[in-house]
């Protein structure tokens, strides 16, 4: 089954542009490193987020939804991204905020994604279930039966595993473009790496690649659990895109690669790696990368580089998914003197 069976609305501005990072190469002495600037998707300042919301909302307008609610941590892209996108196409928007980081300071509760979610009007709603996808799922349905009770059409992207990953299904553009831009510039890549939290974007490029032919290893850092439960999560979300384009069997346990190492302290906190990788990725590229995905993300990859665990002769290609309005939030935790 092609994508053009999936409802679709276009939100995101693609291709998205593919770049060499001459500069991040050089100082890490290591493989050729290309970023692709999935940051640069144009809606509420880009991010992944757009390629997943066009099959949600996709589906959501041909559900006729008046409203669309879905649920994420205080500082979440997806909410930011979720509001905009309802606010282009005329939705109501609900957003459920769960306060998974705890600790967090004034800025972190009111600037960055925080702001722009007032920005675009949506409801807010709080949410008392910590590191709970069942319970923030349930939470959220609750506040959608409450708008069918007053007539209301409520659409409800959800958080848990059960529930099918169409949002990953733009991650197999986003695959095919990786592959497009890479022979356009006469390049053979070695490794794709990757944010991988709920795992929607590791799942969509992977099943992107090998629906394309491709062997080629799809590398996720973990940004919220540990490398033996997403491991597991990224191998179910990726044979349930497989199932929904009607190729099971595409992808085998052999096919899931994560590493947890820049992992702790947990989800959305910071530590001396990705503080690094924010500040080098700044200053040597002008490329912004935040404390939450995309830092994490090239901490880890910087990390396994200088291990030797990512080969001197491969040509690397970092995802970036965004991000950078949190950046805002965690201002007081990143070491701008250094």
């Amino acid at each position: 089954m092609s994508l053009s069976a999936f409802p679709r609305v276009a939100l995101a501005h693609t291709p998205t542009p593919f770049e060499p990072l001459p500069n991040l190469t050089r100082r890490l002495n290591g493989p050729r490193l290309f970023v692709k600037r999935d940051d640069c998707t144009g809606l509420a300042m880009g991010g992944n987020k757009a390629r997943h919301l066009e099959f949600y909302f996709g589906e959501a307008m041909t559900q006729e939804a008046d409203t669309v609610l879905i649920t994420g941590a205080v500082q979440s892209n997806f909410l930011r991204m979720t509001a905009a996108a309802a606010a282009k196409l005329g939705l109501a928007c609900e957003l459920q905020r769960e306060d998974r980081v705890r600790g967090m300071g004034t800025e972190y509760h009111s600037s960055g994604n925080v702001l722009l979610d007032r920005l675009y009007g949506a409801t807010i709603h709080t949410c008392p279930e910590d590191e709970d996808e069942q319970g923030a799922d349930a939470a959220l349905e609750k506040i959608a039966d409450a708008i069918r009770s007053e007539g209301g059409r409520p659409y409800v992207i959800h958080l848990g595993a059960e529930h099918p990953p169409i949002g990953a299904l733009g991650y197999i553009d986003a695959a095919r473009e990786i592959m497009e831009q890479a022979s356009h510039a006469g390049i053979q890549v070695g490794v794709v790496v990757v944010p991988s939290g709920s795992a929607l974007t590791h799942a969509g490029v992977l099943v992107g690649l090998r629906l394309l032919g491709q062997k080629i290893p799809v590398l996720g850092i973990c940004v919220r659990r540990d490398q033996a439960q997403q491991a597991e999560r990224v191998l179910k979300r990726a044979l349930q895109v497989a199932e929904l384009l009607r190729h099971p069997g595409l992808i085998g346990p052999d096919d899931v690669w994560v590493d947890d190492q820049v992992l702790a302290p947990g989800y959305g906190l910071t530590n001396e790696a990705t503080n690094a990788a924010i500040l080098l990725a700044a200053r040597t590229e002008g490329l912004l990368v935040d404390p939450v995905y995309s830092g994490k993300t090239l901490a880890g990859m910087i990390a396994l580089i200088r291990q030797g665990k990512i080969p001197a002769d491969w040509n690397v290609v970092f995802l970036h998914t965004g991000g950078a309005p949190a950046l805002f939030g965690y201002q007081h935790e990143l070491p701008l003197e250094s």
